[in-house]
């Protein structure tokens, strides 16, 4: 039987990474901190969406923030060519 270690973000937690193992948990270091990257990016826009739009609920805003975390490349080049965050594909 062979041995293999498993990463995940402590900023998912244990318990969440298990549940959604699939996709929070990690063969490589490198994965695991790219997410938490990712989930850092994504805390720190939660902050700004607060700031910048009334009556806003936390639990929308962390979705929203997530979202735009994990797609942080698309919006990247959407802000030179808005018309890509809406093709298919991309």
């Amino acid at each position: 039987m062979a041995v293999q270690a498993l990463y995940y973000s402590d900023k998912d937690g244990l318990e969440m990474a298990l549940k959604h193992a699939d996709t929070l948990l990690f063969s490589s270091k490198a994965e695991a901190d790219a997410r938490d990257k990712v989930l850092e990016l994504a805390e720190e826009i939660t902050q700004y969406l607060h700031t910048k739009v009334d009556g806003l609920s936390e639990e929308l805003a962390e979705q929203v923030a997530l979202v735009i975390a994990e797609d942080k490349d698309l919006f990247g080049k959407a802000l030179r060519r808005p018309a890509l965050l809406n093709q298919s594909g991309e």
